[in-house]
């Protein structure tokens, strides 16, 4: 089992052993606000402060290596800094390594990999909350300087994995995480209800098709509420003519007569600019994402319906 943080600093004597039992500690912080308030050159207060934040330190590293860590992960602070010079001084004379500045975001993520849980202070770390892995160390990535922390051998590794994405610039990059994403989403989609439908506008085609239809059968506001509905959804396939650079009035009456002469999953190729069965050219999306941003409109449209007055602010 393999993660990597991008970015993440070791201490000084950053160390490679054959097994370090990993631990992570999010919110531990191990700066102490030193005394600044000046006095006279003759007393020895600021030496007894010195000497007072010393111990400080050094009891709690104390406690670190007394619990069994010898990898310790510290969050990234945002009000303050989470660790100093001095502290990082005292965990490496006893040979704890540190990584820092992970980001809180990946801390829950970070957790299940190593296997190990999260503790809000020192007092609170208990070797039943460690992590083990056998191998704990900086790797420079080849092509660039760039370095990331691995860990390998994890004894209890979590059912996570990462994707290391690599770019000429923040543009690229921003991109490629975009399309993951989007990736992850579709299969999140499939695994929450496992039916597809045709792409292309041709699932919102056909459903406008039959809302016109009931529409014709019925009277009274019912008619109206069916008609205005089928209008809405046929915005979805000239939409998608027009971002393509197709004429979008001529490509949906195509559309529409080819739904009316039976054939269901006929929609829109970008590709061709024609009307083509998007079954057969696999071009299919999850059911759960049409029909969420169809109930998501609906409820959109009712929310508004109930307004039934405006306060003008000037």
């Amino acid at each position: 089992m393999l993660t990597t943080l991008s970015h993440s600093p070791f201490c000084q004597n950053s160390l490679q052993s054959i097994h370090r039992d990993c631990h992570r500690l999010p919110h531990f912080n191990l700066q102490i606000q030193l005394n600044t308030n000046p006095v006279s050159p003759t007393t020895t207060q600021p030496i007894a402060s010195s000497a007072t934040n010393e111990n400080t330190f050094s009891t709690c590293a104390k406690k670190i290596k007394k619990s069994g860590a010898n990898v310790l992960l510290i969050q990234k602070s945002i009000l303050r800094d989470a660790y100093n010079e001095l502290s990082l001084h005292f965990l490496a004379k006893m040979n704890i390594l540190v990584v820092t500045d992970v980001e809180r975001t990946d801390v829950e993520f970070v957790c299940r990999t190593l296997g190990c849980t999260p503790v809000p202070h020192v007092d609170s770390l208990t070797p039943e909350k460690l992590g083990t892995a056998a191998h704990v160390g900086d790797v420079v990535l080849p092509g660039s300087g760039h370095k990331v922390v691995k860990f390998t051998g994890v004894a209890n590794p979590g059912k996570t994995s990462t994707v290391l994405l690599r770019g000429s610039n923040q543009l690229v990059l921003a991109e490629a995480n975009r399309s993951i994403h989007d990736a992850q989403c579709v299969v999140r989609s499939l695994v929450k209800e496992r039916f597809v439908v045709a792409g292309g506008g041709a699932a919102e085609t056909e459903a406008s098709l039959r809302l016109r239809e009931l529409a014709l059968e019925t009277t009274g506001m019912d008619s109206h509420c069916f008609k205005a509905y089928a209008d809405a959804l046929e915005v979805i396939p000239y939409t998608l003519a027009e971002n393509a650079g197709l004429k979008p009035i001529e490509i949906v009456t195509e559309l529409r007569k080819a739904h009316k002469e039976g054939m269901v999953g006929a929609g829109i190729d970008v590709k061709k600019g024609s009307i083509s069965d998007m079954y057969d050219e696999n071009i299919i999306q999850p059911l759960l994402v049409t029909t969420s941003a169809i109930k998501l409109a609906t409820e959109t449209v009712c929310m508004i319906l109930k307004v039934d007055d405006l306060v003008v602010v000037m």
